[in-house]
């Protein structure tokens, strides 16, 4: 008979929010315990499509965990950073650049930001299939907790998502859930999608990210213009990110304009990535975001952040979905023609093997920088 404790884990404190008046970005609250039902999915696709097309952010809410199951898997996702010792670290550290892969650490100072300065940002990314790696000591017994993690984001967040933003494009409901498997490598889809991807395994790249971000000098905030991470899209189709209260993340709205993201308790923050983009044709558009430094009462603090991060199948190729009815009435905008579109695989592997280890060219009077990955542009914003 299983047991019904839990081992323990170091409570994590969070830091008050801010108290500074920050000029929010004003997006979308869906209750996705309205989507239950063909009628409440009808019309939840409607606010959802609208927030994708016209921020690429919004926010969920009642999305089936309770404030004391989520500030449990922020314990947990404190454990990788704050219990394992740094020669420990270093044996499970990931090999992104040779691998295209983030699984295990990403170590601080890796990703270079500006003018010689480095990252504060370390990351532990684990699999949805937990098994698939060995795990730091500390880690481990915690692994059935992390998978069933894994397993609610997918089902009972990305899944729900993914029938709305169907619904918005007039495609049957499970048109992206049947993109997104989420069993080990191996698993076979039914007969109509292995036609469709002319292939009989494939692999499920979707990951659990817990990372944390450390204060850095005033020095690194003058050379960097206070920007953290720069400007930039997801490479994925949607990422789900728990929200936390210390503010410094910021959206480049449609009018040019960068604005926060605020803190709502319990509340996910969704957006959306490039292979969404690729495949509604540029009708949900990947959003640019970037990280900078907290306001004044928050500077000082971590910030500890818990994500599920959604791809499709590794062999999905990335072609829009033409067959959509709002497609075929508003147009296609494609990054490359579809001949050239990259598998999802190609893309993940090539994003993550570039990000901050290449030589970006400047463009837009220094605002922008670009680098050219599988034959597709991709930009950066300082």
């Amino acid at each position: 008979m299983p047991s019904l404790t839990v081992p323990p884990a170091a409570r994590y404190i969070s830091p008050p929010t801010t108290q500074e008046k920050l000029d929010y970005a004003d997006l979308a609250v869906i209750d996705l315990s309205k989507a239950q039902d063909a009628k409440g999915r009808a019309e939840l696709a409607i606010q959802a499509s609208d927030a994708m097309k016209n921020h690429g952010f919004f926010y969920i809410i009642n999305h089936g965990y309770t404030s004391s199951q989520t500030e449990r898997m922020f314990d947990i996702a404190d454990v990788p950073f704050s219990c394992v010792e740094p020669d420990e670290k270093r044996v499970y550290t990931g090999k992104m650049k040779e691998t295209g892969s983030y699984q295990g650490y990403k170590p601080r100072q890796y990703w270079h930001i500006d003018n010689g300065v480095h990252d504060q940002l370390e990351h532990y990314n684990i699999n949805r299939d937990v098994t698939k790696r060995e795990h730091p000591e500390a880690v481990r017994p915690f692994l059935n907790e992390i998978e069933a993690f894994a397993r609610h984001s997918h089902f009972n967040v990305l899944h729900p998502i993914l029938r709305l933003l169907a619904l918005g494009l007039e495609l049957p409901e499970d048109a992206l859930v049947d993109l997104h498997g989420y069993s080990s490598v191996g698993e076979t889809y039914g007969n109509h999608l292995l036609a469709l991807l002319k292939v009989s395994t494939l692999t499920r790249p979707s990951k659990v990210r817990f990372m944390k971000y450390y204060p850095r000098s005033q020095a690194e905030e003058l050379k960097t213009k206070n920007v953290w991470l720069k400007g930039h899209t997801d490479f994925g189709t949607i990422t789900v990110l728990y929200s936390q209260p210390v503010s410094a993340l910021q959206i480049l709205t449609r009018d040019g304009k960068w604005k926060w993201i605020k803190h709502i308790e319990n509340a996910l923050v969704i957006n959306a990535g490039d292979a969404l983009e690729f495949l509604s044709g540029g009708y949900y558009k990947a959003t640019i975001h970037r990280v900078v430094q907290p306001p004044a009462d928050q500077r000082n603090c971590t910030r500890l952040g818990l994500f599920y991060f959604c791809m499709t199948d590794d062999a999905v190729k990335l072609v829009p979905l033409a067959e959509s009815p709002v497609l075929q009435r508003v147009g296609i905008e494609r990054r490359c023609d579809d001949v050239d579109a990259p598998t999802m695989e190609a893309w993940r592997r090539g994003r993550t093997s570039a990000y901050g280890q290449t030589q970006l060219k400047a463009a837009e009077e220094g605002k922008v920088e670009e680098e050219v990955i599988n034959g597709v542009l991709v930009k950066h914003y300082n």
